[in-house]
Protein backbone atom coordinates (compact mmCIF):
# COMPACT_ATOMS: atom_id res chain seq x y z
CA UNK A 1 0.00 0.00 0.00
CA UNK A 2 1.28 3.48 -0.88
CA UNK A 3 2.35 5.44 2.22
CA UNK A 4 0.20 8.54 2.88
CA UNK A 5 1.32 11.01 5.55
CA UNK A 6 -2.24 12.35 5.95
CA UNK A 7 -3.40 8.89 7.02
CA UNK A 8 -0.37 7.63 8.94
CA UNK A 9 0.31 10.94 10.74
CA UNK A 10 -3.35 11.89 10.92
CA UNK A 11 -3.01 13.99 14.08
CA UNK A 12 -0.68 16.39 12.26
CA UNK A 13 -2.88 16.80 9.17
CA UNK A 14 -6.48 16.25 10.22
CA UNK A 15 -7.09 18.11 13.50
CA UNK A 16 -10.55 18.90 14.82
CA UNK A 17 -12.35 22.19 14.29
CA UNK A 18 -11.50 23.10 17.85
CA UNK A 19 -8.03 23.85 19.25
CA UNK A 20 -5.72 21.14 20.54
CA UNK A 21 -2.19 21.08 21.92
CA UNK A 22 0.42 18.66 20.60
CA UNK A 23 4.15 18.18 20.26
CA UNK A 24 5.35 18.10 16.65
CA UNK A 25 8.52 16.04 16.02
CA UNK A 26 11.33 17.09 13.66
CA UNK A 27 10.36 16.72 9.99
CA UNK A 28 12.24 17.00 6.70
CA UNK A 29 11.12 19.34 3.93
CA UNK A 30 11.92 20.68 0.51
CA UNK A 31 11.78 24.44 1.05
CA UNK A 32 11.88 27.74 -0.81
CA UNK A 33 12.12 31.06 1.03
CA UNK A 34 10.73 34.39 -0.09
CA UNK A 35 8.72 37.44 0.79
CA UNK A 36 5.76 39.40 -0.52
CA UNK A 37 2.07 38.94 -1.25
CA UNK A 38 1.37 35.25 -2.00
CA UNK A 39 -1.63 36.25 -4.15
CA UNK A 40 0.46 38.17 -6.68
CA UNK A 41 -0.01 36.49 -10.10
CA UNK A 42 3.26 34.97 -11.33
CA UNK A 43 4.90 36.34 -8.19
CA UNK A 44 7.71 34.82 -6.17
CA UNK A 45 5.36 32.69 -4.07
CA UNK A 46 3.76 31.10 -7.13
CA UNK A 47 7.21 30.42 -8.56
CA UNK A 48 8.29 28.84 -5.27
CA UNK A 49 5.33 26.44 -5.34
CA UNK A 50 6.28 25.39 -8.86
CA UNK A 51 9.83 24.63 -7.73
CA UNK A 52 8.63 22.62 -4.74
CA UNK A 53 6.38 20.37 -6.79
CA UNK A 54 9.02 19.86 -9.47
CA UNK A 55 11.53 18.57 -6.90
CA UNK A 56 8.93 16.68 -4.83
CA UNK A 57 7.63 14.67 -7.77
CA UNK A 58 11.14 13.99 -9.04
CA UNK A 59 11.90 12.35 -5.69
CA UNK A 60 8.60 10.49 -5.61
CA UNK A 61 9.14 9.00 -9.08
CA UNK A 62 12.85 8.31 -8.63
CA UNK A 63 12.28 4.56 -8.34
CA UNK A 64 11.16 4.45 -11.97
CA UNK A 65 14.50 5.79 -13.16
CA UNK A 66 18.17 5.22 -12.45
CA UNK A 67 18.19 6.68 -8.94
CA UNK A 68 17.90 4.06 -6.24
CA UNK A 69 17.30 5.73 -2.88
CA UNK A 70 18.17 3.59 0.13
CA UNK A 71 15.06 2.64 2.11
CA UNK A 72 12.71 3.97 -0.57
CA UNK A 73 9.00 3.10 -0.47
CA UNK A 74 6.18 4.48 -2.59
CA UNK A 75 4.39 7.43 -1.04
CA UNK A 76 1.85 10.14 -1.73
CA UNK A 77 3.37 13.63 -2.02
CA UNK A 78 2.18 15.45 1.13
CA UNK A 79 0.21 18.71 0.95
CA UNK A 80 1.79 22.11 0.47
CA UNK A 81 2.65 23.94 3.69
CA UNK A 82 3.89 27.36 4.65
CA UNK A 83 5.69 29.04 7.55
CA UNK A 84 4.83 32.74 7.76
CA UNK A 85 6.03 35.79 9.69
CA UNK A 86 6.23 39.57 9.46
CA UNK A 87 9.24 41.33 11.01
CA UNK A 88 8.32 43.31 14.09
CA UNK A 89 4.91 41.68 14.51
CA UNK A 90 4.22 39.03 17.15
CA UNK A 91 1.65 37.25 15.03
CA UNK A 92 0.16 37.79 11.58
CA UNK A 93 -1.40 40.91 10.08
CA UNK A 94 -3.54 39.61 7.22
CA UNK A 95 -4.22 43.13 5.94
CA UNK A 96 -0.55 43.69 5.09
CA UNK A 97 0.21 40.71 2.86
CA UNK A 98 3.02 42.56 1.08
CA UNK A 99 5.01 42.37 4.35
CA UNK A 100 4.87 38.58 4.56
CA UNK A 101 8.07 36.59 4.79
CA UNK A 102 7.55 32.90 4.14
CA UNK A 103 9.10 29.50 3.80
CA UNK A 104 7.00 27.41 1.46
CA UNK A 105 7.56 23.68 2.02
CA UNK A 106 6.59 20.13 1.08
CA UNK A 107 7.44 17.34 3.51
CA UNK A 108 9.55 14.38 2.40
CA UNK A 109 9.94 10.92 3.99
CA UNK A 110 12.72 10.34 6.50
CA UNK A 111 14.63 8.12 4.06
CA UNK A 112 15.34 11.14 1.84
CA UNK A 113 18.88 12.37 2.49
CA UNK A 114 20.66 15.55 1.43
CA UNK A 115 22.37 13.80 -1.48
CA UNK A 116 18.99 12.57 -2.75
CA UNK A 117 17.64 16.11 -2.57
CA UNK A 118 20.61 17.52 -4.49
CA UNK A 119 20.13 14.87 -7.17
CA UNK A 120 16.42 15.71 -7.46
CA UNK A 121 17.15 19.44 -7.88
CA UNK A 122 19.53 18.73 -10.76
CA UNK A 123 17.18 16.17 -12.30
CA UNK A 124 14.16 18.50 -12.10
CA UNK A 125 16.10 21.32 -13.73
CA UNK A 126 17.23 19.03 -16.53
CA UNK A 127 13.93 17.27 -17.25
CA UNK A 128 11.32 19.83 -16.23
CA UNK A 129 13.26 22.90 -17.39
CA UNK A 130 12.63 24.66 -14.08
CA UNK A 131 15.25 26.70 -12.23
CA UNK A 132 15.31 25.00 -8.83
CA UNK A 133 18.37 26.77 -7.44
CA UNK A 134 16.30 28.39 -4.66
CA UNK A 135 15.24 25.04 -3.24
CA UNK A 136 16.83 23.89 0.01
CA UNK A 137 16.73 20.82 2.21
CA UNK A 138 15.26 21.87 5.54
CA UNK A 139 14.64 20.17 8.88
CA UNK A 140 12.11 21.84 11.19
CA UNK A 141 11.52 20.98 14.84
CA UNK A 142 8.31 22.77 15.85
CA UNK A 143 7.96 21.27 19.30
CA UNK A 144 5.03 22.31 21.46
CA UNK A 145 2.19 23.81 19.41
CA UNK A 146 -1.53 24.51 19.29
CA UNK A 147 -3.44 23.77 16.10
CA UNK A 148 -6.93 23.83 14.62
CA UNK A 149 -8.69 22.92 11.39
CA UNK A 150 -9.80 26.15 9.73
CA UNK A 151 -12.72 25.87 7.32
CA UNK A 152 -13.19 28.81 4.98
CA UNK A 153 -11.22 31.53 3.15
CA UNK A 154 -7.67 32.35 4.21
CA UNK A 155 -8.72 35.90 5.11
CA UNK A 156 -11.11 34.47 7.73
CA UNK A 157 -8.29 32.73 9.60
CA UNK A 158 -8.24 35.35 12.41
CA UNK A 159 -11.48 33.81 13.71
CA UNK A 160 -9.78 30.43 14.16
CA UNK A 161 -6.62 32.03 15.52
CA UNK A 162 -8.72 33.80 18.17
CA UNK A 163 -10.12 30.43 19.25
CA UNK A 164 -6.60 29.06 19.63
CA UNK A 165 -5.47 32.09 21.61
CA UNK A 166 -8.43 31.83 23.98
CA UNK A 167 -7.84 28.10 24.43
CA UNK A 168 -4.14 28.35 25.33
CA UNK A 169 -4.74 31.37 27.58
CA UNK A 170 -7.17 29.31 29.66
CA UNK A 171 -4.58 26.53 30.01
CA UNK A 172 -1.70 28.77 31.01
CA UNK A 173 0.16 28.95 27.69
CA UNK A 174 1.08 31.80 25.37
CA UNK A 175 2.11 32.12 21.74
CA UNK A 176 5.81 32.05 20.91
CA UNK A 177 5.73 33.33 17.33
CA UNK A 178 9.03 34.83 16.19
CA UNK A 179 11.46 34.52 13.29
CA UNK A 180 12.42 30.95 14.26
CA UNK A 181 9.04 29.68 15.51
CA UNK A 182 6.40 30.72 13.01
CA UNK A 183 2.74 30.77 12.08
CA UNK A 184 2.30 27.50 10.16
CA UNK A 185 -0.36 26.57 7.61
CA UNK A 186 -1.02 23.24 5.88
CA UNK A 187 -3.18 23.46 2.76
CA UNK A 188 -5.52 20.50 2.39
CA UNK A 189 -7.60 22.08 -0.39
CA UNK A 190 -6.64 23.34 -3.84
CA UNK A 191 -7.89 26.97 -3.93
CA UNK A 192 -8.10 26.76 -7.75
CA UNK A 193 -10.74 24.04 -7.53
CA UNK A 194 -12.38 24.42 -4.12
CA UNK A 195 -15.19 26.73 -2.99
CA UNK A 196 -13.43 29.17 -0.61
CA UNK A 197 -16.14 28.56 1.99
CA UNK A 198 -15.14 24.88 2.10
CA UNK A 199 -11.35 25.24 2.05
CA UNK A 200 -9.54 23.24 4.72
CA UNK A 201 -6.37 24.67 6.24
CA UNK A 202 -4.51 23.44 9.30
CA UNK A 203 -3.33 26.43 11.36
CA UNK A 204 -0.53 25.74 13.86
CA UNK A 205 1.16 28.11 16.31
CA UNK A 206 4.19 27.50 18.53
CA UNK A 207 3.44 27.98 22.23
CA UNK A 208 5.15 27.93 25.63
CA UNK A 209 4.15 27.92 29.26
CA UNK A 210 3.64 31.38 30.71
Amino acid sequence: MTFDFKKVDKKFYMPKKKPEILTVPPMKYIAVRGQGDPNQPQGSYQQAVGILYAVAYTLKMSYKGSRHIKGFYEYVVPPLEGFWWQPGIAGVNYAEKQDFHWISVIRVPEFIKLEDFKWAVQEAEKKKKVDCSKAEFLKMDEGLCVQIMHIGPYDDEPVSVAKMDEYIEALGYENEINETRMHHEIYLSDPRKCDPAKQKTVIRHPIRRK
